[in-house]
């Protein structure tokens, strides 16, 4: 009961502080063109994300763990909405739901408001092979996230201090589960060294979970009697951590993550060079005060919208959105050349 009333106040906390929106995309301006030379109506927004092929570059993130009938109602409704746009969808932490299997429920809903979909179950670093295949089992997941949250955990007043083991527990899961392993950071950004541990042990699919989203240091700092208040500006933001991540290696498939709510935002961090776009806070927000169907219609216009600026930018694909023209300015050029990466490639 304690583990699941504090996944709820994580919703609440979320959407009452945790909100940031410094995502670094602010510094990124794509290149005018005069002659696209493309029609609206070629417009494809299928995208693959390692072996997952999908039929649109933006999907529905994890929010929140825990069980009871308030996550199965958000769960449902969320597999719903993925169901009727065509979009992917990631759980929440499933682990709860692993040590007491009275929990099940609340995550099982996906698959059966959702037959069809490609769905995305999740654990924590701290996860054996054994609980990653349960997770999986557990909605049918079509790939599995394994998500990184130290900051989070230190500035939780119960949550873990020991992180030893896990980039080895990351490998054995990412060798065995059989299924695509995603590894997500929550809210505080991957630098390119993180990425190229994970690389290295066979992670092909690394979402950044970027600064400027939901903060859950802050969300943590709700709880405690004592504020880790440095812990409230930590982190990388989601623009630089994006690059960091994409100029690791060409064999990576990268999601961008962390306070991105717009088509615009979007379309730059495709651009960057990420293959897909998860949103969390902004899907949860709108679903929360307006319900399931205006959630619906906001995918359906992202859509839309995002086909709109690829034809201004005589994009007919993702994959030539990856490539198209931008300028990199502000605290994002700052951050990304003193960390060694041209930004004056991304113009050229």
């Amino acid at each position: 009961m304690e583990r699941k009333q504090r996944k709820l106040d994580h919703l609440e906390f979320a959407l009452k502080t945790g909100q940031q929106h410094q995502t670094g995309l602010e510094d990124i301006s794509f290149i005018h063109q005069s002659l696209p030379g493309i029609s609206l109506n070629n417009v494809n927004l299928t995208a693959e994300v390692g072996e997952l092929e999908l039929s649109s570059p933006i999907f529905i993130n994890a929010m929140t763990g825990g069980g009871g009938p308030e996550t199965e109602k958000l769960n449902g409704d969320l597999a719903i909405a993925a169901r009727e746009t065509g979009i992917a969808m990631a759980v929440g932490s499933q682990m709860a739901a692993i040590k007491d299997p009275g929990q099940q429920a609340s995550f099982k809903v996906v698959r059966k408001e959702n037959p069809d979909g490609v769905l995305i179950g999740n654990l924590g670093g701290e996860a054996t092979v054994e609980q990653a295949k349960r997770a999986s089992e557990m909605i049918g997941a079509d790939a599995l996230q394994i998500h990184i949250n130290v900051i989070q955990e230190l500035t939780m007043p119960e949550g873990d201090r020991d992180f030893a083991g896990t980039l080895s527990r990351i490998e054995k899961i990412n060798k065995t589960i059989g299924i695509p392993v995603i590894v997500k950071e929550v809210g505080f950004g991957m630098s390119m060294e993180t990425v190229q541990q994970l690389h290295s042990v066979g992670v092909s699919i690394i979402d950044v979970g970027g600064f400027g989203g939901t903060n859950f240091a802050k969300i943590e700092n709700e709880r405690r009697a004592k504020i880790l208040g440095y812990f409230n500006e930590w982190g990388i933001p989601t623009a630089a951590s994006i690059v960091e991540a994409v100029n690791v290696s060409p064999q990576l498939s990268v999601i961008g993550s962390g306070g991105i709510q717009s088509p615009l935002e979007i379309t730059k961090s495709l651009a960057l060079g990420a293959r897909g776009v998860g949103l969390a806070g902004h899907f949860l927000k709108l679903y929360k005060e307006l319900g399931l169907e205006q959630l619906i219609k906001e995918i359906h216009y992202i859509h839309e919208d995002l086909k709109v600026i690829m034809t201004a930018l005589g994009c007919g694909n993702i994959s030539e959105l990856r490539k198209s023209k931008l300028v990199i300015k502000g605290n994002t050029y700052h951050w990304l050349s003193q960390r060694g990466i041209d930004c004056s490639a991304y113009a050229k």
